[in-house]
């Protein structure tokens, strides 16, 4: 997964779309947002159709509080059906797929404040910080769990596999062909 500093208000229709499968079987529709190529590898940059999804545990008190994502698949499956049902509330559908949870309906404004500012580190290199709007929260078990969507769209990079079909690239394959691709990006955006 990687954040964009892309719009999702590109000018390039999205007439074309795949999906992503992970290990679990689960699929993930994506529209492709550009076809770029690598020493005669196809690459594709991909958006998700639906919204890209993160639930947090708040963990603390008072001024300690912080939010935790939550990525243990079975804390995941236990919460699921509670957040599925908080959201349906706001017409939207939460839908546990490939690589990302993502929530299919129109997403409510913007409001500033309900932004929430994420500090990401990788590799020890502070990143670019990640806003996120809260959609809703919950208690399950006692524990209180809240439900962002990035303000950035969630794209992904893929290639496609022997078969032919697209496949997300690890992270060190990622790494080896990022400065290529986002030079790619970078000219057709000028």
């Amino acid at each position: 997964m990687f954040p964009s500093e892309f719009s999702e208000d590109n000018e390039q229709s999205h007439a074309s779309s795949v999906t992503l499968t992970d290990e679990a079987g689960r699929e993930l529709t994506c529209y492709v947002e550009r076809s770029l190529y690598v020493d005669n590898q196809e690459y594709l940059l991909l958006l998700p159709v639906d919204s890209a999804v993160e639930i947090f545990a708040w963990q603390g008190d008072g001024e300690e509080e912080e939010a935790v994502p939550v990525e243990d698949e079975e804390t995941i499956d236990r919460i699921f059906g509670t957040a599925e049902a908080v959201l349906a509330e706001q017409n939207l559908v939460l839908k546990h797929t490939a690589f990302a949870l993502t929530v299919a309906g129109e997403l409510p404004p913007v409001e500033e404040t309900e932004l929430f500012t994420l500090e990401i580190e990788e590799d020890g290199t502070e990143l670019e910080p990640e806003q996120l709007q809260l959609l809703a929260s919950f208690y399950h078990e006692d524990q209180e769990y809240a439900v962002y969507t990035p303000l950035d769209p969630l794209l992904f990079f893929a290639k496609a596999n022997g078969s032919g079909k697209p496949e997300l690239l690890s992270p060190e394959e990622f790494r080896k062909v990022q400065p290529q691709l986002e030079e790619q990006l970078f000219d057709e955006m000028e």
